[in-house]
C-alpha cells in the first residue's frame, strides 16, 4: 500500500463544491473529484461551536489534524477521515451557513476583508493520500483513529468495498426508515442504532455464514454487482421464517441478539412447529419466576435445552438450611460430606414442574448429582 502526503488548500477543496445529499446525491469538492461523504461515513455531527472552532483555528494559522483521502482507480478520492472539518469549511466559505466572532464583531465569510478571505482560502490541510488494494486499505483503516470517533467494523468494511452493490444494500438496511427496519420491528432491538451500519452487518453475517465465508469475502465477491438482491432476499427469507414461527411478539424479544434469530432459522427451518403450542409455552415461561434468562425462551421452545434459560439456583440460605436438616449426609448415598462437596438439586425437576423452593431442594454429593439425571 502507498501513502503520500499532499498540502491542499481550502480554495482547492471548495472548488466545485456541491451538496445534493438532500436529494439522495453526493457531497463533492476538489473540482468534483472528492467524495466528501462516502457511503460508509456517518451524517454531519459537528455542533456549531466545533464548526466555529475549525474556522478560528484557520484564522489563527494553526494546524488542524491530518486528513485521509483514499484514491480510487479512476483518479477520484473518498474522504476517509476529515469529513467534519471539510464540511465545516464548505458551510462557512461557500454557503455562509454560520458566522464567527472576530474582535467582538460577528462576521460571515462574505463580510471579511479581501485580505482575510484570501488568508482563509490559502490555508492548507495536510492530506494523506492512500492507494492500495482493498485488503491493504481495510487493514490500514483498522489502525487509524477517526478524529476520536472510531469507525465501526462495518463502516470500515464499507470504506473499502464501495460501489453500486453497497449503495443498494445501504438503501435497504441503513436508512432511518429503511425496509429492514420495518421488517424487523418487534424482533430486533438494535441497541447500536440504525445509523452505524449494524443492521447491514447483521444481515451480512447471515449470508456469509450461509456461504461459509467471512463478511469481507462476501462483500469482495459482490462489490461490483449491480444490485444487492442476494443479500436482501436471504435476509427476507430468514425473517419471514422467524415471523411465521413466532407471530406473537413480546417486549422481551427486543433484547434477543440479532444473530440468534438467524441461528434459530439455521437449526430449525426444515422442521414443522405448532405455532399456538409454542406461544402457549412462551407465555408460561415468561411468567415463570425460575426462568432467569427470559431472552433464552425463544431458543428453548424449539430445542428444550435448559441451558438457554439459566434456571434460578437455590439460594445459599436454602442450601445451608437443607444441609443441616439432612445432617450433612447426601440424600441418595447417605454418606457424610462437607457442604462445599455437595450440590443443591431439584427433587422434582424444573422441567417437570418443580420450583426452586426449600421444599423441593435436596443436597447431594457431586457424584450422586452427576449420575442422578432427570427421572
Amino acid at each position: 500500500m502507498k501513502i503520500t502526503s499532499k498540502n491542499i488548500s481550502v480554495r482547492e477543496i471548495i472548488n466545485g463544491y456541491s451538496d445534493e445529499s438532500e436529494f439522495g446525491g453526493s457531497i463533492v469538492g476538489y473540482g468534483g473529484k472528492l467524495n466528501i461523504r462516502p457511503e460508509y461515513q456517518r451524517e454531519f455531527v459537528y455542533k456549531k461551536d466545533r464548526q466555529i472552532a475549525v474556522i478560528e483555528t484557520i484564522l489563527d494559522g494553526c494546524p488542524l489534524n491530518n486528513m485521509y483521502w483514499a484514491k480510487s482507480e479512476d483518479g477520484t478520492y473518498e474522504l476517509v477521515d476529515g469529513q467534519q472539518r471539510t464540511t465545516s469549511v464548505c458551510l462557512f466559505v461557500v454557503e455562509n451557513a454560520f458566522s464567527v466572532n472576530v474582535d467582538g464583531k460577528t462576521k460571515y465569510f462574505h463580510s471579511f476583508s479581501k485580505e482575510d478571505q484570501e488568508k482563509i482560502l490559502n490555508y492548507e490541510f495536510e492530506v494523506k493520500i492512500i492507494e492500495g488494494t482493498n485488503d491493504e486499505k481495510l487493514k490500514w483503516f483498522h489502525k487509524i483513529n477517526i478524529a476520536g470517533m472510531e469507525l465501526t467494523a462495518q463502516e470500515l468494511r464499507n470504506s473499502v468495498y464501495t460501489g453500486q452493490w453497497l449503495s443498494e444494500a445501504k438503501k435497504f438496511f441503513s436508512k432511518s426508515n429503511c425496509p429492514a427496519k420495518k421488517i424487523t420491528n418487534s424482533y430486533w432491538g438494535l441497541k447500536e442504532g440504525w445509523n452505524r451500519q449494524k443492521a447491514l452487518e447483521h444481515a451480512l453475517s447471515y449470508v456469509a455464514d450461509r456461504d461459509g465465508c467471512t463478511i469481507e469475502d462476501y462483500m469482495s465477491k459482490h462489490q461490483y454487482d449491480d444490485n444487492a438482491d442476494d443479500l436482501i432476499n436471504f435476509f427476507k427469507t430468514v425473517m419471514e421464517w422467524v415471523k411465521k414461527v413466532f407471530p406473537f411478539t413480546y417486549k422481551e424479544m427486543l433484547n434477543i441478539n440479532e444473530y440468534t434469530w438467524y441461528n434459530l432459522y439455521k437449526q430449525h427451518h426444515m422442521k414443522t412447529f405448532d405455532v399456538n403450542d409454542i406461544n402457549d409455552e412462551i407465555r408460561k415461561l415468561l411468567d415463570d419466576d425460575d426462568v432467569d434468562k427470559k431472552t433464552g425462551i425463544w431458543e428453548y421452545v424449539l430445542d428444550h435445552n435448559e441451558y438457554h434459560l439459566n434456571i434460578r439456583k437455590f439460594s445459599e440460605s436454602i442450601k445451608n438450611k437443607v444441609y443441616r436438616k439432612q445432617g450433612g449426609k447426601c440424600a441418595i448415598c447417605g454418606e457424610y460430606h462437607p457442604i462445599e462437596k455437595m450440590e443443591a438439586d431439584h427433587i422434582i425437576p424444573w422441567s417437570k414442574g418443580g420450583s426452586t423452593i426449600e421444599e423441593n431442594c435436596q443436597m447431594l454429593c457431586k457424584s450422586c448429582n452427576r449420575s442422578k439425571g432427570v427421572k
